[in-house]
């Protein structure tokens, strides 16, 4: 291959790697801010007061939606019955369609986790009636879970997924660019063995 073919494959290998490492980037970019900012608070989660904020609400069933609740199983999980679910759901405005209940001889409980707080309801079987309640711990407990994907469902699941092939796809473009301008700067292996080598020094020396 003649120097001038080789001066060509490399300059559109380098313009490929600039264009996949910006547009990487550019996806990253706001994924990153989320994530850096709650990768502090999470680990000064213990220094971070929160100040819990909790909702009640109670209802009660009109006695034939009561009586849909007699066939239910007395114990285990179970959906709640369509109709009790579609009152409900319209009542206190929740989507109980994809919840389970555990049932016993004298309710039905529904958890309701959410990010950022916490949420149940119970429904009693005699009297049909609902008792509600929401628990929000407040915004950066809410930006937390989503650091942790605790309670966020399938699509934040999946976006989490994209985004850490979006950051691979970042790092390693980034990583052969450095390869690549590495002969004009000296100092590009030095830090990178560094950022190596710290949290190695740090893993065998401060965990335990």
């Amino acid at each position: 291959m003649t120097t001038a073919s080789k001066k060509k494959r490399r300059s559109y290998w380098l313009k490929q790697l600039h264009l996949w490492h910006w547009v990487s980037s550019a996806i990253c970019l706001v994924g990153l801010l989320l994530f850096t900012v709650t990768g502090i608070t999470l680990n000064h989660a213990a220094e971070i007061e929160g100040k819990p904020k909790v909702f009640t609400r109670e209802a009660q069933l009109a006695p034939a939606l009561a009586g849909a609740l007699a066939p239910a199983p007395q114990k285990g999980r179970a959906p709640l019955p369509a109709e009790v679910a579609a009152w409900l759901g319209a009542e206190l405005g929740l989507d109980l369609r994809s919840r389970e209940a555990e049932w016993s001889a004298g309710e039905a409980y529904v958890s309701l986790p959410r990010a950022g707080g916490d949420a149940w309801l119970t429904v009693a079987r005699d009297t049909g009636e609902v008792v509600y309640e929401r628990t929000d711990r407040g915004w950066i407990s809410y930006l937390n879970d989503l650091h942790k994907g605790r309670n966020t469902g399938t699509v934040w699941k999946w976006f989490i997924d994209f985004f850490a092939v979006a950051c691979l796809v970042f790092t390693l473009t980034g990583l052969v660019l450095l390869q690549l301008h590495s002969h004009n700067r000296p100092s590009t292996w030095p830090l990178v063995g560094f950022g190596l080598l710290g949290p190695v020094l740090l893993l065998l020396f401060f965990i335990h």
